[in-house]
């Protein structure tokens, strides 16, 4: 697809996301042990052959952006790349930082405003799925559309979190109202589960179509939408205008896809992919992920029991130790007798064993740890128990050591417990 340039929006502050988000961008969150979140659009282009990438960033980009000049690189002969655009002043932008999606990508309209592009892809950089982007493309030329909006349908319970699309029987959208709230507003864009059913997807009782942030524009369209409007935001001001005087139609999906914008939705979305009946499978030979290439031995393991658990490349699991249900990330050193389960443990970036304190990196000995994520590069010594409850109130988001958000203790990024720390027994300020 050489005539398509895709844009990622990687530059919000992730604020739900938070701790995991205080330290990096939310593009930037590791993801399934090995993966960036930023890894699933990128990866999705390169496999629909859109090879012309441009990832926008703003706050806390240093680590996004170490991780895409690591991972993505083409030879001189494709003519492809994945170019980061961080928020800078100029001439023409002035001082101000990105104000909202549109406006990131008004102040960047000079990158893609080429003879050779004729359609630009929106993309965000914090979801969860594979499609396939030549679809949505084909879906744009075959209706003639002026945008397309990728759709999927959800009930009228969960279409309160999205935005909502109204259509006419030719499949032109005609309204759109973000995040209803009342049975009023979702009336108003309620779409026939027939007609949904007509076009090859069941309906299954969910008569709301939800746009997925996923977006094709002419590109000519689009410069003009947006240097002559103030627009900040696509959903509540590019969308409800260019309805009332353009051709926008929509792209219907109904694969599977995760908007990780919470600890709860970023946690429950990691396990299901260690799941044996994953949602989403890892394991593709036609669609694969791609990230960045680490060179790492195979993880040894010695008389350790594991159970529907993802275990990333060079850890070392000890004797006795037992995972279940839990994302190891790489690197991880779990020591003899360590419990896991239902857990998220992100890893290490490099191998050093032991700090100033002496304390090993990883998990030592007889540690468990139940219902919780533990970042990056820390270090948890022996005894230590870690066990989350849905009935835990959250916790101060500064917290240096743990946070607790929707009942799941967060351990931060370079933390040191050092033996017998008990997570029932931290004095943890509440929210």
């Amino acid at each position: 697809m050489k005539n398509a340039v895709a844009l990622i929006l990687g530059g919000g502050r992730g604020t739900r996301l938070a701790p995991l988000t205080s330290i990096r961008s939310k593009p930037a969150v590791p993801v399934a042990g090995k993966y960036r979140l930023i890894d699933i659009p990128i990866s999705n282009c390169l496999n629909s052959d859109i090879n012309k990438i441009y990832v926008l960033t703003q706050f806390l980009s240093v680590s996004l952006h170490s991780h895409i000049r690591s991972s993505y690189s083409f030879d001189k002969f494709s003519g492809g790349f994945v170019e980061l655009l961080a928020a800078q002043e100029t001439a023409n932008n002035g001082t101000d930082w990105y104000q909202g999606t549109a406006d990131a990508v008004r102040k960047n309209l000079i990158y893609f405003d080429q003879p050779d592009i004729d359609y630009v892809v929106i993309l965000s950089g914090d979801q969860l799925y594979r499609m396939d982007y030549q679809d949505l493309i084909r879906t744009h030329i075959t209706t003639k559309a002026d945008v397309t909006i990728s759709c999927m349908p959800v009930s009228r319970a969960d279409a309160k979190g999205f935005g909502v699309m109204q259509l006419d029987d030719s499949g032109r959208v005609t309204g759109f109202v973000e995040k209803p709230q009342t049975d009023a507003e979702i009336d108003q864009v309620r779409t026939d589960p027939d007609w949904i059913a007509s076009r090859g997807i069941d309906g299954k009782g969910r008569d709301c179509l939800a746009s997925m942030g996923i977006y094709v524009f002419g590109k000519q369209l689009l410069i003009d939408i947006l240097s002559n409007s103030d627009f900040t935001d696509f959903g509540k001001e590019v969308f409800p205008q260019t309805i009332e005087t353009h051709n926008v139609q929509t792209h219907l999906f109904d694969g599977y896809w995760e908007d990780i914008g919470t600890i709860r939705s970023f946690y429950e979305a990691n396990l299901n992919l260690a799941s044996p009946d994953a949602e989403f499978e890892l394991i593709s030979s036609k669609h694969p992920i791609y990230t960045r290439s680490r060179f790492l031995p195979p993880t040894q393991m010695s008389g350790a029991r594991i159970k529907n658990s993802l275990i990333a490349d060079g850890c070392q699991i000890g004797e006795g130790a037992v995972i279940e249900n839990s994302i190891i990330g790489l690197r991880t050193i779990v020591g003899k007798n360590v419990t896991i389960k239902n857990s998220i443990i992100m890893g290490a970036a490099d191998y050093e064993r032991q700090d100033n304190t002496g304390v090993a990196l990883g998990i030592d000995e007889d540690t468990l740890i139940d219902g919780a994520i533990i970042d990056l590069d820390c270090r948890i010594g022996k005894n230590v128990k870690i066990i989350g409850n849905a009935d835990q109130a959250d916790t101060d988001v500064q917290h240096p050591i743990c946070v607790v958000r929707d009942g799941i203790p967060i351990i931060i990024k370079k933390t040191l417990l050092e033996d017998g720390w008990n997570l029932n027994d931290a004095d943890l300020p509440k929210a």
